[in-house]
């Protein structure tokens, strides 16, 4: 039997699967304490993408959150996840800015960093890593599996090879963002990543969106991994990855040890629960066993930005076209991993394609940067006949000449007019005015009102803009009035 160690995704991946990545500082600091005496190995809680929601949707200062929440769990280490060569953009970011941004990640309170490339570009991974050990933090280097005829054993256990190579790297991070993998191929996928892992200790990451992603977690156990990233109840399953209550419950029967302490799971689970039944946020989900899934590999939160963009054109019922659409593209484009960059571009190509009725007909930059290798060396080669209809683009010839620059940090802060990089991490995030908003809307939130609900707020803001001295909401069960 094996001790497990268990990695929290309430705070990250489960929100962003979820909510949106819409969890206010406030919405989880008072169970932070408790997360944090649960015996967590890591508690993942940030990213890039998670700083612009803050900003352009909540009108929160991420790095003021980051704070509070990092002091609030000051027993366990706090994860902050990173793409090789890109900050939130689906762009390329310069190196020095990606340096900048792992060091002040470290500065707030980080001490944890999973870092990927769906491309692999390893250098960049273990420069990243290499930024990280100025701190003493540990580092997991990324395996982002995808289901393809070029994504084999072999092309893996590279990968792994390549990522261990580096002391900076100290655990190898499996990570399933479809959750399509099950026991026949785990079985030689592994033991070929153990083989090359040089003893260091192996994650697993699956999220739950074929509803068996639980199972997996066990049959990886069986094959070596030690570290599984699971979420309180209210915040798994369905596109997120596995409760931490059913991992521990399982593993407990199954003869295995951990160390967590499961007092804390009620009171943590009622409160997200609560907190998500107020916000209007989904919680307590649930995914059935869909084939077309497998075939398209989207990640769950990229469901709801694909559903958005076909309400946008009154398309809503496109969306199982769109999926399949999607498959096809992704094998058009050289089979790359459904993960960020690449699940959007293939995914908003395949809304186009839909949408348009012409395949190929209007294609998005970043998808021309992908063909022109601007993001690194393609998996597989493009369909030559879809290369040319990229190429042939509008926008084609100004962006292959165009290549991502990569200026030194002293012309990045000339550029964004600071020598604070807290501040020019922002900038380089968001226009300007949306940093502007963000202040003008007050200091940071620690509590929210769990007595909430989406319509209380709507009425909140009638009473706002009415002229009126009352208020009063009627539905077919409530009845609500408010006067000034």
């Amino acid at each position: 039997m094996a001790h497990i160690e268990f990695l929290d995704e309430t705070l990250r991946d489960g929100q962003q699967s979820l909510w949106g990545m819409r969890m206010q500082a406030g919405m989880a600091l008072p169970v932070a304490p408790l997360l944090d005496q649960t015996g967590f190995r890591v508690i993942d809680l940030t990213g890039s993408s998670m700083f612009e929601v803050m900003i352009r949707t909540c009108r929160e200062d991420p790095w003021a959150g980051l704070d509070l929440m990092t002091q609030a769990m000051p027993r366990t280490r706090v994860r902050g996840g990173m793409r090789s060569n890109a900050s939130v953009t689906f762009g390329v970011t310069p190196d020095a800015l990606m340096d900048a941004w792992m060091r002040q990640l470290n500065r707030h309170g980080c001490r944890s960093f999973w870092i990927y490339d769906v491309l692999f570009n390893i250098d960049k991974m273990h420069r990243l890593a290499k930024v990280a050990k100025e701190f003493g933090s540990e580092v997991a280097g990324s395996i982002m599996f995808a289901l393809s005829p070029v994504h084999t054993d072999d092309y893996y256990a590279d990968k792994a090879d390549k990522l261990s190579a580096s002391p900076d790297i100290d655990t190898l991070l499996l990570y399933d963002t479809a959750g399509v993998l099950e026991k026949e191929r785990m079985k030689t996928l592994i033991p070929a990543i153990k083989k090359n892992a040089r003893g260091k200790p192996i994650e697993f990451h699956s999220n739950n969106i074929l509803g068996q992603s639980a199972k997996a977690y066990l049959d990886a156990v069986e094959l070596g991994v030690s570290i599984l990233h699971t979420a309180s109840r209210p915040m798994a399953n369905g596109p997120s990855v596995p409760s931490t209550e059913i991992m521990a419950h399982n593993l407990e029967l199954l003869g295995h040890t951990h160390s967590l302490d499961k007092k804390f799971f009620a009171p943590v689970a009622e409160h997200f629960e609560k907190v998500g039944k107020a916000a209007g946020f989904l919680v307590n989900q649930h995914n059935e066993y869909d084939v077309l899934a497998i075939r398209h590999q989207v990640p769950g939160g990229m469901t709801g930005t694909l559903k958005a963009q076909l309400a946008q054109h009154n398309m809503t019922d496109k969306l199982e076209a769109v999926f399949r659409e999607t498959a096809v593209v992704r094998k058009e484009l050289g089979y790359p991993g459904m993960a960020t960059p690449f699940s959007q571009l293939v995914g908003i190509q395949a809304v186009l394609n839909i949408v348009t009725g012409k395949r190929y007909g209007t294609v998005p930059d970043e998808v021309i940067q992908y063909a022109a290798g601007h993001y690194g060396e393609t998996v597989a080669p493009i369909d030559e006949n879809v290369r040319d209809q990229i190429m042939a683009a509008p926008r084609a010839r100004q962006i292959v000449a165009e290549p991502p620059e990569q200026p030194s940090i002293e012309d990045l802060r000339k550029r964004y007019g600071t020598d604070d990089d807290d501040e020019l991490i922002l900038r380089a995030l968001v226009p300007q005015s949306d940093i502007e908003k963000m202040r003008a809307a007050g200091p940071i939130k620690t509590s929210y009102p769990l007595l909430s609900s989406p319509e209380l707020a709507q009425v909140a803001r009638l009473m706002k803009v009415a002229k009126s001295a009352s208020v009063q909401l009627n539905t077919e069960n409530m009845s609500v009035s408010l006067a000034r």
